[in-house]
Protein backbone atom coordinates (compact mmCIF):
# COMPACT_ATOMS: atom_id res chain seq x y z
CA UNK A 1 0.00 0.00 0.00
CA UNK A 2 2.73 2.02 0.96
CA UNK A 3 4.72 1.49 -2.62
CA UNK A 4 0.73 2.05 -4.01
CA UNK A 5 0.75 5.68 -2.14
CA UNK A 6 4.11 6.31 -3.88
CA UNK A 7 3.26 5.72 -6.89
CA UNK A 8 -0.07 7.35 -6.80
CA UNK A 9 2.04 10.51 -5.68
CA UNK A 10 4.22 10.79 -8.34
CA UNK A 11 1.36 10.34 -10.88
CA UNK A 12 -0.41 13.08 -9.14
CA UNK A 13 1.94 15.44 -10.09
CA UNK A 14 2.91 14.62 -13.49
CA UNK A 15 -0.23 12.73 -14.99
CA UNK A 16 -0.95 15.85 -16.81
CA UNK A 17 2.37 17.25 -17.07
CA UNK A 18 2.47 16.77 -20.86
CA UNK A 19 0.71 19.92 -22.38
CA UNK A 20 -2.45 20.05 -24.39
CA UNK A 21 -2.76 17.59 -27.29
CA UNK A 22 -5.84 18.98 -28.99
CA UNK A 23 -7.45 22.51 -29.18
CA UNK A 24 -11.18 22.10 -27.92
CA UNK A 25 -13.30 20.76 -30.34
CA UNK A 26 -17.17 20.14 -30.33
CA UNK A 27 -18.68 18.08 -28.05
CA UNK A 28 -22.03 16.20 -29.11
CA UNK A 29 -24.39 14.84 -26.45
CA UNK A 30 -25.85 11.36 -27.55
CA UNK A 31 -29.80 11.06 -27.33
CA UNK A 32 -31.34 8.34 -25.56
CA UNK A 33 -31.75 6.11 -27.76
CA UNK A 34 -28.00 5.79 -28.67
CA UNK A 35 -26.78 5.82 -25.77
CA UNK A 36 -29.39 2.64 -25.33
CA UNK A 37 -27.41 0.69 -28.31
CA UNK A 38 -24.10 -0.16 -25.65
CA UNK A 39 -26.95 -1.85 -22.68
CA UNK A 40 -26.10 -5.80 -23.97
CA UNK A 41 -22.40 -4.77 -24.27
CA UNK A 42 -22.64 -3.57 -21.32
CA UNK A 43 -23.90 -6.87 -19.52
CA UNK A 44 -21.69 -8.66 -21.76
CA UNK A 45 -18.52 -6.67 -19.94
CA UNK A 46 -20.12 -7.31 -16.81
CA UNK A 47 -20.53 -11.00 -17.50
CA UNK A 48 -16.46 -11.27 -17.86
CA UNK A 49 -16.59 -11.14 -13.94
CA UNK A 50 -18.14 -14.24 -13.88
CA UNK A 51 -16.54 -18.19 -13.13
CA UNK A 52 -15.40 -19.89 -16.67
CA UNK A 53 -18.23 -22.53 -15.62
CA UNK A 54 -20.81 -20.24 -15.19
CA UNK A 55 -20.18 -18.25 -18.56
CA UNK A 56 -19.90 -21.68 -20.33
CA UNK A 57 -23.16 -22.46 -19.44
CA UNK A 58 -24.10 -18.77 -19.46
CA UNK A 59 -25.69 -18.59 -16.10
CA UNK A 60 -23.93 -16.18 -13.95
CA UNK A 61 -27.15 -14.18 -12.75
CA UNK A 62 -28.36 -10.95 -14.15
CA UNK A 63 -25.60 -10.07 -16.27
CA UNK A 64 -26.19 -13.61 -18.21
CA UNK A 65 -30.03 -13.41 -17.80
CA UNK A 66 -29.75 -9.65 -19.54
CA UNK A 67 -28.33 -11.48 -22.70
CA UNK A 68 -30.66 -14.15 -23.22
CA UNK A 69 -30.35 -16.64 -26.03
CA UNK A 70 -26.49 -15.99 -26.08
CA UNK A 71 -24.37 -19.18 -27.19
CA UNK A 72 -21.03 -19.67 -25.41
CA UNK A 73 -18.60 -21.30 -27.31
CA UNK A 74 -15.21 -21.40 -25.39
CA UNK A 75 -14.33 -19.99 -21.63
CA UNK A 76 -11.33 -19.55 -19.08
CA UNK A 77 -8.74 -18.16 -17.09
CA UNK A 78 -8.80 -18.29 -13.09
CA UNK A 79 -9.08 -14.97 -12.26
CA UNK A 80 -6.01 -14.77 -10.73
CA UNK A 81 -2.81 -15.62 -12.56
CA UNK A 82 -5.11 -15.07 -15.48
CA UNK A 83 -8.20 -12.96 -16.23
CA UNK A 84 -11.29 -14.74 -17.10
CA UNK A 85 -12.12 -15.07 -20.49
CA UNK A 86 -14.83 -15.80 -23.01
CA UNK A 87 -15.95 -16.28 -26.63
CA UNK A 88 -19.52 -17.03 -27.72
CA UNK A 89 -22.03 -15.75 -30.31
CA UNK A 90 -25.31 -13.31 -30.20
CA UNK A 91 -27.94 -14.14 -32.98
CA UNK A 92 -29.92 -11.22 -32.05
CA UNK A 93 -26.60 -8.86 -32.39
CA UNK A 94 -25.73 -11.03 -35.03
CA UNK A 95 -22.22 -10.71 -33.47
CA UNK A 96 -19.64 -12.47 -32.26
CA UNK A 97 -18.50 -11.67 -28.44
CA UNK A 98 -14.89 -11.64 -27.16
CA UNK A 99 -15.04 -10.43 -23.15
CA UNK A 100 -12.09 -10.22 -20.58
CA UNK A 101 -12.44 -9.52 -17.06
CA UNK A 102 -11.67 -6.55 -15.46
CA UNK A 103 -9.90 -5.57 -11.45
CA UNK A 104 -10.59 -3.88 -8.86
CA UNK A 105 -9.92 0.10 -9.00
CA UNK A 106 -6.92 -0.63 -6.01
CA UNK A 107 -5.22 -3.30 -8.60
CA UNK A 108 -5.69 -1.67 -11.62
CA UNK A 109 -4.03 1.85 -10.40
CA UNK A 110 -1.83 -0.50 -9.06
CA UNK A 111 -0.80 -2.22 -12.08
CA UNK A 112 -1.29 0.51 -14.77
CA UNK A 113 1.12 2.98 -12.48
CA UNK A 114 4.04 0.27 -11.38
CA UNK A 115 7.30 1.33 -12.71
CA UNK A 116 8.46 -1.84 -13.57
CA UNK A 117 6.10 -1.72 -16.13
CA UNK A 118 7.63 -0.10 -19.19
CA UNK A 119 6.56 0.69 -22.98
CA UNK A 120 7.83 -2.28 -25.17
CA UNK A 121 7.09 -3.48 -28.84
CA UNK A 122 5.12 -5.89 -29.40
CA UNK A 123 5.22 -9.88 -29.77
CA UNK A 124 6.28 -10.20 -33.18
CA UNK A 125 4.74 -13.71 -33.12
CA UNK A 126 1.53 -12.72 -31.96
CA UNK A 127 1.56 -9.37 -33.98
CA UNK A 128 2.95 -10.19 -37.04
CA UNK A 129 3.61 -7.39 -39.57
CA UNK A 130 3.09 -4.54 -36.46
CA UNK A 131 5.36 -1.89 -36.73
CA UNK A 132 8.15 -1.75 -34.05
CA UNK A 133 6.95 2.20 -33.61
CA UNK A 134 4.39 0.74 -31.66
CA UNK A 135 4.76 -0.44 -27.95
CA UNK A 136 2.51 -0.94 -25.41
CA UNK A 137 2.57 -1.15 -21.75
CA UNK A 138 4.67 -5.01 -20.72
CA UNK A 139 2.27 -5.85 -18.45
CA UNK A 140 -0.80 -5.24 -20.22
CA UNK A 141 1.01 -6.96 -23.44
CA UNK A 142 2.09 -10.35 -20.86
CA UNK A 143 -1.12 -10.53 -19.84
CA UNK A 144 -2.85 -10.69 -23.15
CA UNK A 145 -0.32 -13.11 -24.59
CA UNK A 146 -1.51 -15.99 -21.94
CA UNK A 147 -5.01 -16.06 -23.54
CA UNK A 148 -4.25 -15.10 -27.22
CA UNK A 149 -4.05 -18.37 -28.51
CA UNK A 150 -7.17 -19.47 -26.99
CA UNK A 151 -8.97 -16.89 -27.89
CA UNK A 152 -8.24 -16.45 -31.07
CA UNK A 153 -8.98 -20.92 -31.70
CA UNK A 154 -12.48 -19.63 -30.00
CA UNK A 155 -13.23 -16.67 -31.97
CA UNK A 156 -12.10 -19.30 -35.39
CA UNK A 157 -14.78 -21.68 -34.37
CA UNK A 158 -17.58 -19.54 -33.67
CA UNK A 159 -17.05 -18.20 -37.27
CA UNK A 160 -17.22 -21.68 -38.33
CA UNK A 161 -20.28 -22.74 -36.36
CA UNK A 162 -22.09 -19.22 -36.72
CA UNK A 163 -21.39 -17.89 -39.89
CA UNK A 164 -20.73 -14.86 -38.76
CA UNK A 165 -17.91 -12.43 -40.00
CA UNK A 166 -18.57 -9.65 -37.42
CA UNK A 167 -16.52 -10.02 -33.85
CA UNK A 168 -17.46 -7.17 -31.07
CA UNK A 169 -14.74 -7.34 -28.62
CA UNK A 170 -15.82 -6.25 -24.55
CA UNK A 171 -14.45 -5.34 -21.55
CA UNK A 172 -13.85 -3.10 -18.16
CA UNK A 173 -11.28 -1.65 -16.52
CA UNK A 174 -7.93 -4.09 -16.75
CA UNK A 175 -10.41 -5.73 -19.08
CA UNK A 176 -10.90 -3.35 -21.76
CA UNK A 177 -7.13 -2.72 -21.68
CA UNK A 178 -6.60 -6.56 -22.97
CA UNK A 179 -9.65 -6.15 -25.01
CA UNK A 180 -8.13 -3.04 -26.84
CA UNK A 181 -5.47 -5.50 -27.40
CA UNK A 182 -7.26 -8.32 -28.81
CA UNK A 183 -8.87 -5.49 -31.19
CA UNK A 184 -5.02 -5.22 -32.77
CA UNK A 185 -3.90 -8.83 -32.23
CA UNK A 186 -6.93 -10.75 -33.72
CA UNK A 187 -7.58 -8.64 -37.15
CA UNK A 188 -3.99 -9.59 -37.84
CA UNK A 189 -4.95 -13.54 -37.80
CA UNK A 190 -8.33 -13.12 -39.02
CA UNK A 191 -8.78 -11.28 -42.51
CA UNK A 192 -11.87 -10.67 -43.88
CA UNK A 193 -13.50 -10.74 -40.36
CA UNK A 194 -15.48 -7.04 -39.37
CA UNK A 195 -14.40 -5.91 -35.57
CA UNK A 196 -15.33 -3.31 -33.00
CA UNK A 197 -14.53 -2.61 -29.56
CA UNK A 198 -16.66 -1.42 -26.79
CA UNK A 199 -14.25 -0.92 -23.16
CA UNK A 200 -15.37 0.87 -20.89
CA UNK A 201 -12.92 2.46 -17.75
CA UNK A 202 -10.02 1.70 -20.16
CA UNK A 203 -6.83 2.93 -19.11
CA UNK A 204 -4.20 4.23 -20.95
CA UNK A 205 -2.43 0.77 -23.00
CA UNK A 206 0.57 2.03 -25.62
CA UNK A 207 2.04 4.58 -27.15
CA UNK A 208 1.28 7.65 -29.56
CA UNK A 209 2.02 5.04 -32.82
CA UNK A 210 -0.25 2.34 -30.81
CA UNK A 211 -3.10 5.11 -30.01
CA UNK A 212 -3.28 5.73 -33.57
CA UNK A 213 -2.91 2.24 -34.94
CA UNK A 214 -5.97 1.06 -32.44
CA UNK A 215 -7.99 4.55 -33.82
CA UNK A 216 -7.96 3.35 -37.54
CA UNK A 217 -11.33 3.23 -39.03
CA UNK A 218 -12.63 4.45 -35.63
CA UNK A 219 -13.82 1.20 -34.68
CA UNK A 220 -12.75 1.01 -30.64
CA UNK A 221 -15.32 2.93 -28.33
CA UNK A 222 -14.48 3.66 -24.64
CA UNK A 223 -16.94 4.78 -22.18
CA UNK A 224 -15.69 6.49 -18.73
CA UNK A 225 -18.00 6.87 -15.94
CA UNK A 226 -17.66 10.46 -14.32
CA UNK A 227 -14.41 11.24 -12.16
CA UNK A 228 -13.40 7.50 -12.58
CA UNK A 229 -9.57 8.28 -12.30
CA UNK A 230 -8.38 4.64 -14.22
CA UNK A 231 -8.77 6.22 -17.75
CA UNK A 232 -6.31 9.05 -16.82
CA UNK A 233 -3.23 6.38 -16.07
CA UNK A 234 -0.68 5.78 -16.99
CA UNK A 235 0.10 9.51 -17.33
CA UNK A 236 1.12 10.82 -20.68
CA UNK A 237 3.88 12.44 -19.36
CA UNK A 238 5.54 8.77 -19.62
CA UNK A 239 4.30 8.40 -23.04
CA UNK A 240 0.74 6.77 -23.40
CA UNK A 241 -2.33 8.13 -25.23
CA UNK A 242 -5.79 6.86 -25.78
CA UNK A 243 -6.89 5.98 -28.92
CA UNK A 244 -10.07 7.98 -30.56
CA UNK A 245 -13.50 7.51 -30.00
CA UNK A 246 -14.06 8.29 -25.92
CA UNK A 247 -17.72 8.88 -24.45
CA UNK A 248 -17.24 10.39 -20.96
CA UNK A 249 -20.91 10.14 -18.51
CA UNK A 250 -21.23 12.96 -16.99
CA UNK A 251 -22.45 14.00 -12.71
CA UNK A 252 -25.86 14.96 -14.34
CA UNK A 253 -26.39 11.26 -16.41
CA UNK A 254 -25.25 12.72 -20.00
CA UNK A 255 -23.23 11.31 -22.61
CA UNK A 256 -20.40 13.04 -23.81
CA UNK A 257 -18.72 12.03 -26.89
CA UNK A 258 -15.20 13.68 -27.30
CA UNK A 259 -13.54 13.91 -30.34
CA UNK A 260 -9.72 12.89 -30.65
CA UNK A 261 -7.87 11.69 -28.55
CA UNK A 262 -6.93 12.66 -24.64
CA UNK A 263 -9.40 15.41 -25.44
CA UNK A 264 -8.86 18.07 -22.73
CA UNK A 265 -11.74 19.18 -22.68
CA UNK A 266 -13.15 19.59 -19.40
CA UNK A 267 -16.94 17.51 -20.85
CA UNK A 268 -14.29 14.69 -21.01
CA UNK A 269 -12.19 12.47 -18.47
CA UNK A 270 -8.85 14.29 -19.28
CA UNK A 271 -10.12 17.61 -18.42
CA UNK A 272 -12.44 16.49 -15.34
CA UNK A 273 -9.83 14.52 -13.58
CA UNK A 274 -6.86 16.83 -14.63
CA UNK A 275 -5.08 15.08 -11.18
CA UNK A 276 -5.38 11.55 -10.20
CA UNK A 277 -6.53 12.46 -6.56
CA UNK A 278 -9.35 14.48 -8.23
CA UNK A 279 -10.62 11.29 -9.16
CA UNK A 280 -13.44 8.86 -7.04
CA UNK A 281 -12.50 5.03 -7.32
CA UNK A 282 -16.26 4.67 -6.63
CA UNK A 283 -17.52 5.99 -10.22
CA UNK A 284 -14.78 2.86 -11.86
CA UNK A 285 -18.21 0.52 -11.49
CA UNK A 286 -20.00 2.84 -13.49
CA UNK A 287 -23.50 4.21 -13.12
Amino acid sequence: MARLSAVLLAAAVLVNAAPSLLPRQTISTLSTAQISVFKPYTYYAAAAYCDPAKTLAWNCGPNCQANQGFQTVASGGDGSGTQFWYVGYDATLQSIIVAHQGTDPSEILAWATDAEFVLDGLNSTLFPGISSSIEVHSGFADEQAKTAADVLAAVKTAISKFGSNQVTIVGHSMGAALSLLDSVYLPLHLPGVSFKSILYALPRVGNQAFADYASTGNTVTHINNMEDPVPTIPGRFLGFHHPTGEIHIQDSGAWESCPGQDNDDDRCIVGDVPNIFDGDVSDHDGP
